[in-house]
């Protein structure tokens, strides 16, 4: 059976929603990628390049460094859990209310992550 593109349920193959209701969210969803997608792909670039900069330059300037790579994961995390733009990939794969949560765990983990990069400053000291 074919699955409605928004919530996953079983629909009959003639049909792309379940309901109304899906099919309104799911535009929603479209209309707001489409939207904040310059500046969710603005952002993500830098970060994704900000990270392995700030770690390369913890070997030599410790401070900066840290501050650079878990201000850029940070920065990441909150941008993944603000706009959950998941790949079509993963749409295809598991309907966009399932997507949107593994974005926004992946964003919750990355701040983790940059926290614990920051931490570590902490605890080795500057």
């Amino acid at each position: 059976m074919k699955q409605c593109e928004y919530c996953g349920k079983e629909i009959t193959y003639h049909e792309i929603y379940c309901c109304d209701d899906c099919q309104i969210k799911a535009n929603r969803f479209y209309e707001r990628c489409e939207k904040f997608s310059k500046l969710f792909t603005a952002v993500n670039t830098a970060c994704v390049f900000g990270i392995p900069v700030g770690l390369f330059l913890m070997s030599f300037l410790r401070l900066l460094g840290t501050v650079v790579a878990s201000g850029s994961c940070i920065i990441l995390g909150l941008m993944l859990l603000l706009f959950p733009f998941p790949t079509e990939g993963m749409i295809k794969k598991f309907k966009i209310i399932k997507a949107v949560k593994i974005v926004r765990i992946l964003g919750i983990a990355v701040i983790v992550l940059g926290l614990f990069i920051a931490g570590m400053l902490v605890i080795l000291g500057f």
